[in-house]
């Protein structure tokens, strides 16, 4: 019998999952054409090529598709990674196959974890299927192959012989990332109910993985060996790139359908995914960072001059 001192347990990330998570109390978000209010698909600030001046003279219907492309790429790239990157790692914990000591619980939060990312890959799928259908603009065969198969490769070259662990660590880095599309769009006026809704939707879910994911890199890091942990430290910061390195192909394809030409095209990609990206990468892994800042990695010597080269920390910081 628990003595009236005993503290309650704490609270866990996804306690309230039955009753709280989109799987299991949402609803199926319907889309309604509203461009005649003046609403858009994609804020023009979140995509980064659209003020390029080599679009300058792209027709406004053209321009148009390029913003509901762009839509298109969030839907599809959330509904291939969340099942063929996240779920990969968090079927690893819900099965006890991740290598790390944990607590039943957490495989049981892995699970929900697991139907979770599952669903937001079916209403992304959706939402970009009923607004194609409304507008006539089809959704690319963008399937995202090329960007998983770098990611693994980038994870063997990193951590050679530790392939579960650099897989688990790329799940990590996904997890805690802040995107500013997850940050900001649910509270743009400017754009259509239903892509608001949706976001808001899977925001509030993320914030939870979020918390699961950071705790369970604390458990991860703290079974480390010294040597390990040091290989790991070093490993990191370039693993963070590669996570947030555009996928650019989808881009191209996307300007190529809008009538840009090729040299046009590529100067837009050169232009707006690579030096001008540092900030971007600098912003979104400001949590991922924080995480790890928490477990002790920048502690490991080198450990924050490497985080520091990779644009995670500013020199000095």
């Amino acid at each position: 019998m628990e003595s009236e001192t005993t503290p309650p347990a704490a609270a866990r990330p996804l306690d309230r999952w039955y009753e709280a998570a989109g799987v299991r109390s949402g609803v199926r978000r319907r889309f309604h054409e509203e461009t005649e209010q003046g609403r858009v698909f994609f804020p023009a600030a979140l995509v980064p090529y659209l003020a390029h001046e080599g679009l300058r003279g792209l027709p406004p219907e053209r321009v148009r598709e390029l913003t509901i492309r762009h839509l298109y790429q969030f839907l599809l790239s959330t509904a291939h990674l969340e099942t063929r990157v996240v779920n990969s790692g968090a079927e690893r914990i819900a099965n006890g196959r991740a290598g790390v000591d944990l607590p039943f619980a957490d495989r049981i939060d892995a699970y929900k974890v697991y139907c979770d990312e599952g669903y937001h890959s079916l209403y992304s799928l959706d939402l970009a299927d009923q607004i194609a259908a409304v507008t006539r603009v089809p959704v690319p065969d963008w399937d995202y192959g090329g960007f998983v198969a770098r990611l693994a490769e980038a994870g063997r070259a990193l951590l050679p012989g530790e392939p579960v662990l650099a897989q688990l660590l790329q799940v990590v880095v996904f997890e805690t990332l802040i995107t500013a599309v997850l940050n900001e769009l649910p509270n743009d006026t400017t754009v259509v109910t239903a892509v608001r809704d949706v976001t808001r939707d899977h925001a509030r879910d993320e914030g939870q993985h979020h918390r699961f994911f950071s705790a369970f890199f604390h458990r991860l890091w703290a079974g480390l060996d010294t040597s390990l942990r040091a290989r790991v430290a070093h490993a990191l910061p370039p693993m963070v790139h590669a996570c947030l390195t555009w996928d650019t192909a989808p881009v191209r394809s996307s300007l190529l359908l809008a009538g840009v030409a090729e040299p046009t095209a590529d100067a837009v990609l050169r232009d707006c995914y690579g030096a001008a990206a540092v900030q971007r990468v600098h912003d979104m892994g400001r949590a991922t960072v924080h995480m790890c800042e928490s477990a002790g990695v920048l502690d490991v010597p080198g450990a924050r001059e490497a985080f520091a080269s990779h644009g995670l920390v500013r020199e000095g910081a």
